[in-house]
């Protein structure tokens, strides 16, 4: 019975903080990508003097306060949840996670905070060469905050910089830049920050379409549209190249994660990578003999290639890294999991043995099992995992989120190339097929977005803390009920956020930007 109940209790815990993070990273992304676009605007103002682009500025930056402000709000109540829902891990990690965090709030909101009042008000209160740094700092300032909030991310994702202090019982920073400087760390930033530059190209490119399937705005469309159209066109090639190195990340520090995107479960060497397939239902564990594929097309050699930089390297699969046995890059055999689970069962009981030498001032028992503990506390996560089957994530959600991430950033691309050479050519005004798909594509890179977090945080499941701590030992001890009662109530208040939002900008885009007659 205790069992289903803490069962019960993790998720409902963690579908609070996914319906949380889902809802706040609506906001994000359009806070990064059209703070940019709107301070190029800007910019060009700055250089010619024309008026018209202080206007077109002015409207994307309505649009962008709109966003702005319910965001922080989101973003609040998310950083809330690791005190009241997950205290075992704030406890257990605090010392290391709170202090991005901290930086976050200190630096970069007060950053925001500092200079957007002087960006939405100071138009004709200062001159124009500060007020154009006041917005080129306020987006730099949402830049630097997500950097600290994917800086911590990267660390549960691979933590580096730390030591654990048995005597405290928490994990405690040694080196502060290992932390921040993580190579993991470095390209989750840019990954996810141009993935948001995406969504506000997405975004301005799709509103101006829209003026024009209205026909209105002419001049103030097609022009955003450029900016938009050659801003998007450069980001999603940047991320070609971030992709290319988170892929390359995820292989060396959480090699399960990249076997359920690729629903590999018996690895080899020269692996292909899957550019299409369809997963076989029938296929429920690592065990059993039943095909992973009902369907799949293969790039050959490709996976090998991205993940160990080697065409013919070995890359292992869901069941090898179940049972071990493979050659490492150290060049000594990789543990079972079934090896890992007893070494950090031999952790934890180590720690145990410890604290309780210390009480009963027995030195050299002390000495003992602490030096036991450290030989053994990379595994320390797996001392809480009864079952190896925990350690598979979800092999469907990570798969088909991944491709639909990738299939849809290659679409991305052909659209802003074609609005580009359509924008040049003088036809993109009159190419309705194309307005309508812009439009439409507004929530496709909303979607891109969600998928590329479900494949990083669904994929690294049963991990909290990526070997030290499981999800399962991460949940403060509170009743299910008052969890499940929260998660209601912010579903509601989240969807009222989100209705409000947009029925106040709909309400803003309607009305337009605030051209005279002679602008437009």
């Amino acid at each position: 019975m205790i069992a289903s109940i803490d069962t019960s209790l993790i998720d409902w815990s963690r579908a609070q903080f996914a319906l949380t993070a889902m809802y706040h990273w609506l906001f994000v992304p359009l806070t990064l990508g059209l703070g940019v676009v709107q301070a190029i605007m800007e910019t060009i103002y700055y250089k010619t003097g024309n008026e018209f682009w202080k206007k077109t500025a002015q409207f994307w930056m309505k649009l962008f306060g709109i966003n702005f402000a319910i965001g922080v709000a989101t973003g609040l109540i998310l950083e809330f949840e690791f005190g009241t829902n997950w205290s075992n891990y704030s406890w257990f990690v605090g010392d290391i996670f709170g202090a991005p965090l901290a930086i976050e709030g200190i630096l970069a909101f007060f950053m925001e905070a500092t200079f957007i009042a002087v960006m939405f008000f100071g138009w004709d209160k200062v001159s124009k060469r500060f007020h154009l740094a006041s917005t080129w700092l306020t987006i730099i300032g949402a830049t630097l905050s997500a950097l600290w909030i994917l800086i911590a991310n990267a660390w549960m994702q691979h933590p580096a910089g730390m030591k654990f202090n048995p005597d405290t019982v928490r994990n405690e920073m040694f080196n502060f830049w290992d932390v921040a400087l993580s190579p993991v760390a470095i390209n989750k930033f840019f990954h996810t920050v141009l993935s948001g530059w995406i969504v506000g190209a997405v975004f301005v490119i799709g509103i101006s379409s829209w003026y024009l399937l209205k026909k209105r705005e002419r001049n103030f469309a097609l022009e955003s549209i450029k900016v938009g159209a050659i801003f998007g066109l450069v980001a999603s090639i940047l991320i070609i190249w971030t992709g290319d190195g988170s892929a390359y990340q995820v292989a060396q520090k959480q090699p399960m994660k990249l076997a359920a995107m690729e629903g590999l479960y018996e690895g080899g060497n020269g692996v292909g990578l899957v550019g299409i397939g369809i997963l076989n239902p029938d296929k429920t564990s690592y065990k059993d003999n039943v095909d992973a594929f009902l369907f799949d097309i293969k790039l050959p050699k490709l996976l090998s290639l991205l993940a160990e930089r080697s065409a013919d390297a070995y890359v292992p699969g869901i069941t090898n890294l179940i049972e071990g046995g493979y050659t490492t890059h150290d060049g000594t055999p990789a543990l079972s999991a079934t090896e890992k689970i007893a070494k950090g069962q031999t952790a934890i009981q180590a720690l145990a043995d410890y604290r309780k030498a210390v009480k009963d001032k027995d030195d050299a028992k002390a000495r003992q099992a602490r030096t036991l503990l450290e030989e053994n506390f990379a595994y320390f996560g797996y001392g809480y995992i009864k079952d190896p089957a925990e350690l598979v994530p979800h092999v469907g959600l990570t798969f088909y989120s991944f491709r639909v991430m990738v299939i849809l950033g290659g679409y991305f691309i052909l659209l802003f190339i074609i609005a580009l050479i359509w924008s040049k050519k003088n036809k993109f005004e009159h190419a309705r097929w194309l307005q309508w798909a812009c439009v439409w594509t507004i929530p496709l890179a909303y979607i891109a977005g969600q998928a590329g977090w479900i494949v990083a945080e669904v994929g690294r499941q049963p991990w909290a803390i990526q070997d030290i701590l499981p999800t399962s030992a991460s949940v403060s001890k509170l009743a299910t009920s008052s969890v499940q009662t929260t998660f209601f109530l912010f579903l509601l208040l989240f969807t009222v956020l989100l209705i409000a939002e947009i029925g106040i900008m709909v309400k803003a885009i309607k009305k337009g930007p605030a051209f005279d007659n002679q602008s437009h």
